[in-house]
């Protein structure tokens, strides 16, 4: 590994040092004596050892060494300044420790120490002698890492006690002598000297533990083998490394003195805790030169600002070389470099400006939604950035928001517009006062120095227009009482020129009129009642009876309004009862309640009052009219009362003395509930249904059932058989009610007559005519001889009339009465009538 070379101070800068430290009065106390054992040859720079200062004066700050060729670290390190020889075994300096603050002063003697002795080999036949509590001693040992030599190099000499009486041989094992690195230190056999034989990396090897061993010539072992570790002391070999050769880090501009920019931070493979580790940082250079904005921690690598005047606009990007050196920065310490990049971030430490102090542009009045100015600004920070998008505000002149501002975002420009008309007879120009900030907010030493925002000027001229006439306010009210005579006039919608602001020259149309109540006067604008107005017939009532107006001057020009017409009521609507008819289940229900509505406003309605109508005795004796509330009343009824319908003739009249009479049907029913009445009153009112028509047919089936009788009669004749004259008449049902016939039935000659049911039943015998006798129907059914409904009844064979006569006839014994008729055909007919209802 490449090593530098240090600087070596001269012996003229230390004698004068001294010559300084003497100056001052100290208390001087001496420490204990250190003693190495060192080569007879030393190399300039080596290590020498190492002394516990904290030991003997803890709060040292000044440390001198004694003797020019030695100088000592502030961790106690004593290294050799220039090459030293040892002539004699022994060399001593004195090692000065000062406390300038308490005036305190210690030393610490040190002593170097060369020895060589001259041993003697024992006889044969003499015995060793061996002291049980005495043997070889391990000596501390030590050698520098990439020593220059000269090779072999000696490290120390090994002894033991049995060398004093006889000669004793040496011989070492282990890591560095017969393990790898193989052969790398060796001993005399005879002397016991130990030598390393070529340079050793500490970063590789930091310690060999080898095992020395004692013996006599004749192979017995004087001692036990001795444990000999070698220490490799280091040497600052290695340079330090900066963790990245390049460092990226950013800043904000508007940063305070002493903002943290980032940390750098180095390695060394060095002994850890020792000088050759103990790293110092500093910034050898700045780029751009001038001045120097930033320093770093000389321990820590922590890189900060030292000013709070950073211009993104001035200088967006610094360079600094970082420099890292062991040896606690001294002179002759390692170097490493790296190369730092800071990025000063954009902050909005500058506001935007207006070009200019005054800006004007033109418009036509009545235009709107048209840009009519471009204001462009400047802005130092950064392009494209919210520190330097514009945000434009109108701060005065837009009361009546005709105008607004937004910002171009390409070019950054406050563009102008129009968004609601301008009128030049109002306002001849408009002086618009605009303000321009940023998105972002200003930094606060902006903030301080800005006591209001960047304000430009913009007179808008407002350009005039040949228009129209003007129809305002758009909307324009009038009141017309009800039902006011055809033919009234009254004022009507009124539009102006804007330019004469007067109503002359303009003609009036009637655009929309919903009911056509009214017509206008093309030269005055007013209306003219062409109906009468009725305010009930607006839906809803109490709603404005709007009216489209169009006005036009004599360039043809128009404009459009409303006149909203307020229709004043009269009391001209009486109020009316809202029932027609109702139910009252007796006894169960006491009475009903009836209400009545007014159409016209409340101030011509209720309170209501109900009376009975031209009642006779009888209606008055029955019914009873009591005041609920003041638009109801209570109908009570006489405990006796039949139950029938009754016309009930009721008056009701308004607060203003508007009646009306109306005839109220109520069915006092013997009922549970109303709708039992109602559903018995559907069914007396019964409808044509499949039943009603089938027994229709079943009529003219039996009408051609007389005509086929009358033929058979002339068959029986021949056969002089008698025949009863009214025969024939016996097979009609005369009847003006709905009955259904039955399957089968038998005519007076014995034919059947097969129905739709085709069920195969049948009934023999004459009919009689219905007659209507009080309201109720009576039909009478009358049969031949003897014989009932249901002895006629057959099982689908032919009978002859003979056979189903069966002696003279009895006309009074074969009568059937209405209700047997009725308990018959009436559940068919109640069923046809559902079914027609439902249908």
């Amino acid at each position: 590994m490449a090593t530098a070379e240090p600087r070596v101070p001269g012996r003229r800068a230390l004698r004068a040092l001294l010559l300084t430290v003497a100056v001052f009065s100290f208390a001087c106390d001496a420490c204990k004596k250190v003693i190495f054992n060192v080569p007879p040859k030393l190399e300039a720079d080596k290590i020498v050892g190492r002394v516990n200062l904290k030991e003997c004066l803890r709060s040292a700050d000044l440390i001198q060494s004694g003797d020019p060729d030695f100088r000592v670290l502030d961790d106690g390190s004593v290294y050799t300044a220039s090459p030293v020889v040892l002539s004699d075994e022994k060399r001593s300096f004195t090692i000065w420790l000062s406390d300038t603050k308490t005036q305190t002063q210690k030393e610490i003697k040190v002593l170097l120490e060369h020895q060589k002795k001259v041993l003697r080999k024992r006889h044969t036949k003499e015995a060793v002698l061996r002291r049980s509590k005495r043997r070889w001693a391990p000596i501390p040992c030590s050698m520098l890492e990439n020593s220059l030599g000269p090779f072999p190099l000696f490290l120390q000499q090994v002894q033991s006690d049995a060398a004093q009486n006889y000669t004793i041989f040496y011989s070492i094992s282990g890591r560095g002598v017969d393990q790898e690195p193989l052969n790398l230190f060796f001993i005399e056999r005879d002397t016991g000297n130990l030598y390393c034989t070529r340079p050793v990396d500490r970063e590789e090897y930091d310690v060999f533990d080898l095992i020395a061993y004692a013996s006599t010539a004749d192979g017995y072992s004087a001692d036990l083998p001795l444990p000999l570790p070698i220490r490799v002391e280091d040497e600052n070999d290695n340079h330090p490394i900066f963790t990245e050769a390049i460092y990226n880090f950013e800043v904000p501009e508007s940063s305070k003195l002493g903002t943290t920019v980032g940390v750098v931070c180095a390695t060394d493979r060095d002994e850890p805790d020792t000088m050759h580790t103990r790293l110092k940082y500093s910034i050898l250079e700045q780029t751009p030169r001038s001045p120097g904005l930033f320093s770093v921690h000389p321990s820590t690598g922590v890189i900060t600002t030292v000013t709070h005047y950073l211009d993104r606009e001035t200088v967006d990007k610094y360079s600094l070389i970082m420099k890292v050196q062991d040896m606690d920065g001294q002179n002759f310490g390692l170097v490493g470099t790296s190369t730092c990049i800071i990025t000063v971030k954009d902050s909005n430490d500058n506001a935007p400006t207006f070009k200019q102090n005054t800006y004007e542009a033109s418009v036509e009045e009545n235009a709107y939604n048209v840009e009519i100015l471009r204001i462009p600004i400047e802005d130092k920070d950064l392009i494209n950035t919210a520190n330097w998008r514009a945000n434009f505000t109108i701060l005065k002149g837009n009361e009546n928001e005709h105008f607004k501002i937004s910002t171009d975002k390409e070019t950054n420009e406050g563009v102008l517009y129009v968004v609601k008309p301008l009128n030049y007879e109002e306002n001849h120009q408009v002086i618009l006062e605009i303000g321009v900030g940023n998105e972002a907010p200003f930094t606060r030493d902006v903030a301080l120095r800005m006591t209001t925002m960047n304000r430009a000027l913009v007179t808008v001229h407002v350009r005039d227009q040949d228009e129209g006439p003007e129809c305002s306010p758009a909307a324009q009210y009038i009141r017309i009482t009800e039902n006011a005579a055809v033919g009234s006039k009254i004022n009507g919608y009124k539009a102006y020129d804007p330019e004469t602001k007067s109503s002359n020259h303009l003609r009036y149309k009637k655009l929309n009129d919903p009911k056509g109540w009214i017509t206008i006067d093309e030269i005055s604008g007013s209306i003219i009642t062409s109906k009468i107005l009725d305010r009930e017939a607006m839906a809803p009532r109490n709603e404005l009876y709007n009216i489209t107006v169009l006005a036009i001057d004599q360039d043809g020009k128009s404009c459009t309004g409303t006149l909203a017409v307020s229709i004043e009521d009269m009391n001209d609507n009486p109020p009316e009862v809202l029932q027609s008819y109702v139910t009252v289940c007796k006894p169960k229900m006491k009475y009903t309640d009836i209400s009545a509505v007014d159409p016209d406003e409340p101030i011509h309605g209720a309170p209501f009052y109900f009376s009975l109508a031209n009642t006779s005795p009888e209606t008055n004796k029955i019914w009873t009219l009591t005041k609920v509330n003041d638009t109801a009343a209570r109908l009570s009824y006489w405990k006796n009362a039949e139950s029938q319908e009754y016309s009930v003739p009721i008056t009701v009249k308004d607060r203003e003395g508007q009646s009306t009479t109306k005839i109220l049907t109520v069915n006092l029913c013997d009922c549970t509930h109303p709708s039992q009445c109602r559903a018995a009153r559907r069914s007396a009112g019964v409808i044509l249904g499949k039943w009603a028509i089938l027994a229709i047919l079943l009529g003219i089936a039996l009408l051609f059932s007389v005509l086929l009788t009358l033929v058979c009669g002339v068959v029986g004749a021949k056969k002089r058989k008698g025949f009863p004259e009214d025969l024939a008449q016996q097979n009609l049902i005369i009847s003006n009610t709905e009955a259904p016939g039955d399957d089968k039935v038998c005519s007076a000659n014995g034919f059947m007559t097969q129905t739709v049911n085709n069920s195969g039943q049948g009934f023999c015998g004459t009919m009689g005519s219905g007659v209507k006798n009080g309201g109720q129907e009576t039909i009478e059914m009358v049969k031949g001889g003897h014989q009932t409904l249901e002895s006629c009844r057959g099982t689908g064979h032919h009978h002859t009339l003979d056979s189903c006569r069966g002696g003279p006839t009895e006309v009074d014994n074969c009568r059937y009465t209405y209700s047997e008729w009725h308990s018959f055909t009436q559940p068919r007919l109640g069923e046809d009538s559902i079914r027609g209802h439902t249908g």
